[in-house]
């Protein structure tokens, strides 16, 4: 597959407070065009925004796809890379016999990546890469909406 076939994606999420209101965000690229998605949920963490944005960008790909899934989570990169193996062999338990946190969205990853051939790739935050800062700007704007629409309700 040429390099032109790759569909480029970044990925961010947080919280503010932690555990609190979160957003999460992923910029698909591909061919020189991009689709932006995000979202929110009031009560959350980090890592679940992290790994909910993970999720719902592979989730929109319609057929098997080459990937290269930039994030600067390394919760996200290290647990897909390097514990999942370990952790589906143990019946989702971590290595303290524990079950794994988040197995929810760990397993609508797993899912959702069969199909796909995915290099995970992290990245530092905050360093002005483009994309990295964007899915971030996304990631907070539906994390700030979703605050002002509650507070609208109230």
């Amino acid at each position: 597959m040429a390099d032109e076939d790759v569909i480029d994606i970044w990925t961010d999420g947080g919280c503010r407070p932690n555990p609190g209101a979160g957003g999460w965000a992923a910029i698909l690229c591909y061919k020189g065009t991009q689709r932006e998605l995000s979202g929110a949920d009031l009560d959350t963490t980090n890592n679940r925004m992290e790994l909910t944005a993970a999720a719902e960008a592979l989730e929109v790909l319609k057929r098997p796809c080459k990937v290269k899934l930039h994030t600067d989570s390394e919760y996200l990169k290290n647990g897909i890379t390097r514990w999942m193996t370990g952790w589906v062999r143990k019946n989702w338990r971590n290595a303290a016999g524990d079950p794994v946190k988040n197995m929810d969205l760990w397993r609508r990853i797993l899912d959702a990546a069969k199909t796909h051939e995915i290099e995970w790739k992290w990245v530092r935050s905050h360093v002005g890469i483009a994309l990295n800062e964007r899915a971030d700007e996304l990631a907070t704007a539906a994390r700030d909406a979703a605050v002002a629409a509650a507070r609208g309700r109230k």
